[in-house]
């Protein structure tokens, strides 16, 4: 048909090569006004070799091209693209309803309104409403559409269709990935619950722990590549932006139900070895009967309040890698990890209840562990055996006393160690602590609170610890009025919390020279630090030491009574830091709370490149915003939150940016 719309006569094209076809297509597109149609593009399609002469020179011709990845667009340097969203619940219910038929939905007074419950389950996305309403749309009592509801909840691969003529055609996403590692990385999102918001640092640590990513021998690089998996599997829209309920820097990612529902089905062959993945989320008491199917189980995912009942005898797990179990109410059946010969990761992390078996010391195969946020108060002294741990997980284990001597150094495969909190019963151990660490040949990667600034000093004194330690807080510390940050560092977030009589911070240099503030030695950066965050420092006033820092992006200060600036005005050197970047010219996240003598951000205006959001409460002195019209031109500012008096009584410099400003304005942090 297109053929005969082109009118090209049959000796120009019969028999001729691709290549004079290709000729012969543009030799009459050239004269002629087109929109071209192309639908369900998986790669990039080269539209001069197919005959498409270069749009422009104002002939108005345009195409139109779907894909499901934005690879593509990027690859046709599409002008402009379009992210067709799902419906929303009103369109989501109409286009199923539209399928189903009135004729069926007539068909007793019950199926209207359990339409919109199985409705809801498609979560908006129209091929799933179309496939599931096909299969209903013979269903004419109320019984058989709360079977089907119920297999869609719990078995979806059981209502019919779903496998052909759903999880089959998502698939082609899936099967698009370019590489093994990349598609195990997908299947792994499946053991994450429905509607759960995943944190992306999380999820890259369980993927280099169950060794996907085991090509890089640096977990930085290692990361790197996760980070780039994550990006990629976003691009096919196989992973979604979160929402972030915790820290405004922290990524949270997504899975559409029905994309995890297929990643399930996938990841169990097909569905051919249904308890391959298991995962249960909120089902109470599995009984010893369903524990038995797991026998052949590769990883199991426990979440809130799904606990097993005890069991008679220790089960076989001879194939299990994966076990993780959170937010779960009871702890786990003795003998549960007996026999588990081949696994790698066990994450407890939010399980209040865990008590810590001694037979995970026999788990010799085990590279990652994390307890955090559990109730524990001591771990065994049968850790020290897990010669091949790389990761150690301990982040707020507020009850955690002593660690057995020598354990943490015992584990000589260790890359990654992170303890963000300490309890006061751990405090007194902070240098013993640090001592271990150092001894470890692999580690690289350190997050650590530290109270005295007898552990601030011997952190920073050893080479391998200030290169490897990544998330340095610092809380209460008696009696520091000055706390010195050595570098080169590999810092990425810096937590000052609590320091009361904290009155400067100064950068030096590993030969011990302090850096001014004014004119710092490029070589004394932190140019890894992505995060500040400054709570209750009541005498911390000067932070010109972030000029250290040009690639920040996230600035959280809180709980200050005498800041007055948050940076000094340098006009008189420039608004470029040693680096040649502007200042905060990364910043994505800037939130003031609670600082009542706070005058001024910045001494003049700043373009502000990055900035996503600023957040500001209680901050009355605050009168001015360092803003331009250049802010206007940025199209990443999204969200100004704060409360309505303090907006209202701003001054502006130019009235123009302030009505700019105001539709993004917001009194609410929830969006």
């Amino acid at each position: 048909m297109i053929l005969d719309r082109l009118d090209i006569p049959d000796d120009r094209w019969k028999g001729r090569e691709e290549e004079r076809k290709a000729q012969e297509i543009r030799r009459v597109l050239k004269t002629k006004k087109f929109v071209l149609l192309l639908d369900d593009i998986w790669e990039p399609l080269d539209l001069l070799g197919v005959g498409i002469p270069p749009l422009g020179d104002g002939n108005q011709s345009k195409i139109v091209f779907t894909t499901r990845s934005a690879d593509v667009c990027g690859g046709m340097a599409a002008q402009k693209s379009i992210k067709v969203e799902c419906l929303e619940k009103k369109e989501a219910l109409s286009l199923f309803q539209a399928k189903v038929g009135e004729d069926t939905l007539n068909s007793h007074p019950d199926i209207p309104k359990l339409a919109e419950m199985v409705a809801k389950e498609c979560k908006g996305l129209p091929l799933a409403l179309i496939v599931i309403a096909r299969a209903m749309a013979s269903a004419k009592t109320p019984e058989e559409w709360e079977r089907n509801l119920h297999k869609l909840r719990l078995y979806p691969k059981d209502v019919a269709g779903t496998e052909n003529d759903l999880f089959s055609v998502l698939a082609f996403s899936y099967d698009s990935l370019p590489d093994a590692v990349t598609k195990s990385c997908f299947l792994y999102c499946s053991l994450f619950p429905e509607d759960n918001q995943i944190p992306s640092e999380r999820l890259i640590q369980l993927w280099i722990g169950e060794g996907f990513l085991d090509e890089y021998d640096d977990i930085q690089e290692a990361r790197n590549q996760g980070g780039e998996i994550i990006q990629m599997l976003k691009g096919a829209c196989l992973l979604e932006a979160g929402t972030t309920p915790y820290s405004r820097e922290e990524e949270y990612l997504k899975m559409h139900d029905v994309i995890r529902d297929m990643a399930l089905w996938l990841a169990c062959e097909k569905g051919k070895k249904k308890n391959k993945f298991v995962v249960k989320d909120g089902v109470g008491v599995i009984r010893a009967q369903e524990v038995e199917k797991w026998k052949d189980s590769q990883r199991i995912s426990l979440w809130n309040n799904s606990n097993i009942e005890e069991l008679r005898k220790p089960p076989h797990f001879p194939n299990i890698e994966t076990v993780i179990g959170c937010s779960m109410t009871s702890t786990f059946p003795s003998g549960f990890f007996t026999n588990m010969s081949v696994i790698r990761v066990l994450d407890f992390s939010n399980h209040e209840t865990l008590k810590l078996p001694t037979e995970i010391g026999n788990l010799n195969t085990l590279q990652y562990l994390n307890l955090s946020n559990t109730m524990i108060e001591y771990l065994p002294i049968e850790l020290k055996n897990l010669k091949k741990l790389r990761f150690l997980i301990l982040d707020w284990m507020f009850l955690l006393g002593p660690l057995p001597n020598q354990m943490v150094s015992s584990l000589s495969s260790l890359q990654l160690f992170s303890m963000k909190s300490l309890s006061s019963r751990l405090q007194k151990d902070e240098i013993m602590l640090l001592e271990e660490l150092d001894q470890l040949e692999h580690i690289n990667d350190i997050s650590i609170m530290l109270t005295g600034i007898q552990s601030i000093q011997r952190l920073f004194e050893s080479h391998k610890l200030r290169r490897s330690t990544t998330l340095l807080r610092l809380e209460g510390c008696r009696g520091v009025n000055q706390v010195q940050l050595s570098s080169p560092s590999c810092i990425k977030a810096l937590i000052l919390e609590k320091c009361y009589e904290l009155e400067d911070v100064k950068i030096i240099h590993f030969e011990k020279q302090v850096v001014p503030s004014k004119f710092p030695n490029p070589q004394c950066r932190f140019n890894h630090l992505l995060s500040v965050r400054i709570n209750r420092c009541k005498k911390l006033l000067n932070l010109n030491w972030l000029i250290h820092a040009p690639k920040l992006q996230s600035l959280l200060i809180e709980n200050s009574q005498i800041i007055e600036k948050v940076r000094e005005d340098e006009r008189s050197e420039g608004s470029e830091n040693e680096s040649g970047l502007s200042v905060f010219s990364r910043l994505i996240y800037l939130t003031l709370i609670h600082l009542p003598k706070l005058e001024s951000i910045y001494g003049h205006a700043l373009p502000f490149p990055s900035l996503r959001e600023i957040n500001v409460w209680n901050c009355p002195s605050l009168k001015m915003l360092p803003f331009d019209s250049s802010i206007c031109m940025s199209k990443k500012l999204e969200k100004i939150v704060g409360q309505q008096e303090w907006w209202d009584g701003l001054e502006w410099e130019d009235q123009t940016v302030m009505h700019n400003l105001t539709p993004i304005f917001s009194t609410s942090l929830k969006q």
